[in-house]
């Protein structure tokens, strides 16, 4: 009872104000001591890295590059209190090797990236870990590289772009407004390139019109509404999910349009199989999984038949890997060869010798039309154009942040610990602007880099880690350059790229490194000193 009055007592003396002083004081403490001993950037209290967060959104990955360069490399963050995000973002390849190679098992894609995506991409394989990732990587690897669909993929896009896309530009060339965007000219194409690899079906973004296709836009906002659920607390987003809130409204209705797109072209393609016994004339990604066969050591092959949800959360996981990488590459990379006149010109003259070469070729002969169908062999010859276009990749990667979930405490190589539940977060972005990674001209475009003794040379997975590395290494790497390379050499072949005057190119923050503005381009055709030449056949 005594104790009791004595506290009461001191509440009495005590007043509103100097309990607010008193907090104060501890928050400036604690942010000093903060300040002083974190490397990295201010970790409030409650608050954690997001005032820091929100007050650089407008320049996020320039902010984070200064940020690791002054911590040397990695620092710590802390999200708000009540989300319980936790971890390290890292530039290292070191710390990259360690994670996606030697201790890939502790380093999955975790819970909190597969709970956020789970809407829309389900289980499959770009939201998938342990024994579901590695059996649909299996069957990925299996038919991606099949001679089958590397045919099927190369025939398809070769008509795209010289049925669609080249003629789309020609007839801006010829209108009286001859701006064009550049990035949506490319998401289009991708898109119907993607679906017509993975699902067999010409969504027909790239007509002339430029219509408007629901599963497109669904596409694409459904991925971009996803990132809210990164940077807000669960206790935020699921609630909001829940009651069908702001933007989780939204995404509900594009996630459901998405699948139902995805549904009715599985569903068809599974009765054109019954009702046709076989899909043989079909080569799409779609048909050749419902058509797949398990090999035993024997070599003997058995039926194996998936489901239909495993046929859907496949196929949009191949679109989004297939769509927005390759058509903002592609985006960066026309931006960054125009302001390179000397790339340009080296590019062209690569471009011009491999069509000389064919003339002493006996298959090859002058047509009347006007158009250079570049064969396999001939862009897998443009060694000066893939370093151009991995130099641009280098610069500006189409998926700018990763991240991974740490399940079990564990301690790199150099004494950094990560915690049971935490996140690694390591910038792509931010590796190509450092010099004790890329040397004294990171910050240039230079594809002589990529380049020694007239060969192009690779670099080390974990140093250019922009198709991911280790086991997770994309599948689709070939696929994407063959058609980064075709896009890139036919429009440079035959047109002159320059930038709208005052145009402010500049990244969006987003999954994939979209460029803000778009790019505004115009295109001026060029003056061939000799006629374009076709082989009879583009597939040799």
């Amino acid at each position: 009872m005594t104790n009791l009055l004595s506290f009461s007592a001191i509440l009495n003396l005590v007043g509103f104000w100097d309990v607010a002083i008193a907090l104060l004081v501890l928050f400036i403490i604690s942010c000093l001591l903060e300040r002083f001993t974190n490397k990295g950037p201010m970790l409030w209290p409650v608050l954690g890295i997001m005032p820091s967060v929100f007050l650089n959104v407008n320049s996020m990955y320039d902010w984070a590059t200064v940020a690791l360069i002054r911590a040397g490399g990695t620092f710590y963050f802390r999200g708000m209190w009540f989300g319980g995000a936790h971890g390290i973002i890292t530039i290292d390849p070191s710390k990259l090797e360690y994670m996606l190679k030697t201790r890939f098992n502790n380093f999955p894609k975790g819970q909190r990236y597969r709970e956020r995506f789970h809407d829309l991409l389900g289980d499959g394989i770009f939201n998938a870990d342990d024994q579901m990732w590695k059996e649909q990587r299996r069957v990925a690897t299996t038919e991606m590289h099949s001679s089958r669909f590397v045919e099927h993929s190369f025939l398809s896009m070769q008509v795209l772009v010289h049925e669609k896309l080249l003629k789309l530009m020609d007839d801006v060339v010829n209108s009286r407004n001859s701006v064009i965007d550049l990035q949506e000219v490319l998401l289009r194409f991708t898109f119907d390139n993607i679906c017509t690899a993975a699902l067999g079906v010409d969504p027909g973004c790239l007509a002339l019109d430029f219509p408007q296709i629901p599963f497109a836009k669904a596409f694409e906002e459904a991925t971009e509404l996803t990132l809210f659920r990164f940077m807000l607390p669960p206790f935020v987003w699921k609630p909001m999910k829940r009651f069908e809130m702001g933007y989780e409204k939204r995404l509900k209705e594009s996630v459901r349009i998405v699948h139902e797109f995805a549904e009715k072209a599985v569903t068809e393609r599974r009765n054109e199989l019954v009702r046709l016994g076989g899909l043989n004339d079909r080569s799409d990604l779609l048909s050749r999984l419902m058509e797949y066969t398990d090999q035993n050591p024997e070599g003997q092959g058995t039926q194996k038949r998936f489901s239909n949800k495993f046929l859907v959360d496949f196929c949009i996981s191949f679109i989004l890997a297939g769509r927005d990488t390759s058509s903002v590459a592609l985006a960066w990379f026309f931006w960054l060869v125009q302001k390179t006149p000397e790339v340009e010109n080296k590019i062209l003259k690569e471009m011009n010798e491999i069509l000389g070469q064919r003339r002493q070729c006996s298959n090859i002969k002058e047509p009347a039309g006007h158009d250079a169908i570049f064969t396999v062999e001939e862009l897998k010859n443009m060694v000066y154009l893939q370093a151009a276009l991995s130099e641009s990749l280098r610069l500006y990667p189409a998926v700018p942040i990763d991240i991974k979930e740490v399940v079990e405490d564990d301690v790199f190589p150099d004494g950094t610990v990560v915690k049971k539940g935490g996140g690694v977060l390591y910038s792509m972005f931010s590796m190509a602007r450092i010099e004790s990674i890329w040397g004294q001209d990171c910050l240039e475009f230079r594809p002589e880099r990529w380049i020694k003794d007239g060969v192009f040379v690779s670099e080390n997975q974990f140093k250019y880690p922009v198709f991911n590395g280790g086991p997770r290494l994309c599948v689709g790497k070939k696929f994407a350059y063959m058609q980064m390379k075709m896009v890139a050499a036919a429009i440079l072949l035959r047109y002159e790229v320059k930038v709208v005057e005052g145009h402010n190119v500049v990244p969006k923050l987003t999954t994939t490194l979209y460029m803000q503005n778009g790019l505004l381009v115009t295109l001026k055709p060029r003056a061939l000193k000799s006629k374009r030449l076709v082989s009879d056949s583009a597939y040799d």
